[in-house]
């Protein structure tokens, strides 16, 4: 867990002296529904490669060297990265990308580090949202307005996803790979075994469900936050079903208070369930892939978690629809707007590269309609493209992709939603909730005095 120590040194002090953008308001956290992860200690940034100290002009003979920085490094990701990387490479003998991966958190402050440095990356992943427009604040990125033009990407990209996570200050940055939904993923046998038929749309009906299951001995919830993200989901729709998009977007811009009522309201109903017992005991002990492995071997019912579970269970020989399923997050507040939680993963061009017509080759060759389907198949995610065929999906990832087009608002997950620095504090505040969470008073006022440094109130 981060100590108020490592808040000041690397939420504040890598963001104001790295980038000077920590004031920078946040970009909406709210965009139009698209149609159809103990925190790391900074590290030294990725070495420079050949990639990245190569002239502006290749020797003769020699292939221009892109070098590509991504947090595609764990199971689901790295072999699919991987292949494609050097699909790319074969079909562009005159340029050579060079594969740079880093671990999913190291890479959260490498890649600041490594962009306020003298060898930037030519491209990298990067998570839409206000991430995206912190390094935009800090003139890292370079606009690919007249890339997207040319390619008539209006026509490729959804209308939610083009506005939502590649426009930054009226001008596009980002390619958008793919997107996931959060979702309450359950094992139906399970639920069966408890002798659940009815899965539920209201708050009640849950924590009844839930009741049934703790009284059956299935703890009802799994939630590793061992990483702290994980938790993060819960905080959002609590937020979103109580308080609603709009202040949730002012909270994550610093317009307001992490110890305003909406906020303590939607920490009390999660304090209540965690009182409840319906938690599986320790969740900072486990990772996400601990729940996820929790839920499918029965001693929990369900976890709230992103689409990506979908690829890990997949790639363990569950079947969709019959060994998992999920469901909405329920109602809890009437006439809130029908919103959704998830991330975009994009792909962004550096200002400093010495490679933009390349780099710009690659960012398209990331929108290749097979590249999109495989990508979503090997990451258990939606593809951004719409020139990729559902019927690619399994029943659930179908089910999941008509839920977010059904939606009013897809919300970008919380520390995507609020800048870089803010995000450490509120992620800091989840873990510590759900160690002891009769503190929670103490840690939204906590976490408030972060947002006050952050956003300069």
């Amino acid at each position: 867990m981060y100590s108020k120590k490592y808040l000041a040194t690397i939420a504040l002090v890598i963001s104001s002296l790295i980038l000077g953008a920590c004031a920078a308001p946040a970009p909406a956290s709210v965009v139009e529904a698209p149609a159809a992860a103990e925190a790391p200690a900074a590290t030294e940034a990725p070495a420079a490669t050949e990639a990245t100290t190569a002239p502006a002009e290749a020797a003769a003979g020699e292939p221009v060297k892109l070098s590509v920085i991504h947090y595609f490094s764990g199971e689901l990701g790295k072999a699919a990265v991987t292949k494609i990387i050097d699909d790319f490479n074969a079909a562009n003998p005159g340029i050579e990308a060079v594969d740079n991966s880093a671990g999913h958190e190291d890479f959260k402050t490498q890649i600041l580090v490594t962009l306020a440095g003298d060898n930037p990356p030519d491209l990298f992943s990067y998570w839409a949202g206000a991430r995206t427009q912190f390094v935009i604040d800090g003139g890292r990125l370079a606009p690919i307005d007249d890339m997207w033009a040319a390619n008539k990407l209006d026509e490729v990209i959804p209308a939610g996803l083009a506005s939502g996570a590649s426009t930054y200050d009226g001008k596009k940055y980002l390619i958008p790979f793919n997107y996931h939904y959060a979702g309450m993923f359950y094992n139906p046998k399970t639920l069966e075994k408890a002798g659940i038929t009815e899965l539920p749309k209201t708050w009640d009906e849950l924590k009844a469900m839930a009741e049934t299951l703790k009284a059956a001995g299935i703890a009802p919830f799994a939630l590793g936050s061992k990483n702290r993200w994980p938790a993060q989901f819960w905080f959002d729709y609590l937020l979103l079903r109580t308080a609603g998009p709009e202040y949730r977007a002012k909270l994550m811009a610093g317009e307001a208070a992490y110890t305003d009522p909406e906020v303590q309201k939607a920490m009390e109903l999660w304090k209540e369930l965690v009182d409840a017992g319906y938690f599986v005991e320790n969740a900072n002990a486990y990772d996400w892939t601990d729940a996820a492995d929790q839920v499918a071997n029965g001693e929990a019912a369900m976890t709230l978690m992103g689409t990506w579970i979908t690829g890990y269970w997949d790639g363990n020989k569950l079947k969709a629809g019959e060994d998992y399923d999920f469901f909405p997050f329920p109602t809890i507040d009437e006439g809130m707007p029908n919103a959704v939680v998830g991330p975009v993963d994009g792909w962004v061009m550096t200002e400093a590269s010495k490679h933009k017509p390349e780099a710009e080759k690659m960012l398209m060759y990331f929108l290749d309609p097979q590249v999109q389907a495989d990508w979503a198949l090997a990451q258990g995610a939606l593809a951004s493209s719409t020139k990729v065929d559902t019927a690619i999906y399994s029943p659930v990832m179908k089910k999941a992709s008509e839920q977010v087009a059904a939606a009013e608002v897809f919300a970008f997950n919380y520390d995507l939603a609020t800048t870089p620095p803010m995000a450490e504090g509120g992620l800091n505040m989840f873990a510590q909730f759900m160690n002891d969470p009769s503190k929670y008073a103490d840690y939204l006022a906590e976490t408030e005095n972060v947002a006050k440094e952050v956003f300069k109130k």
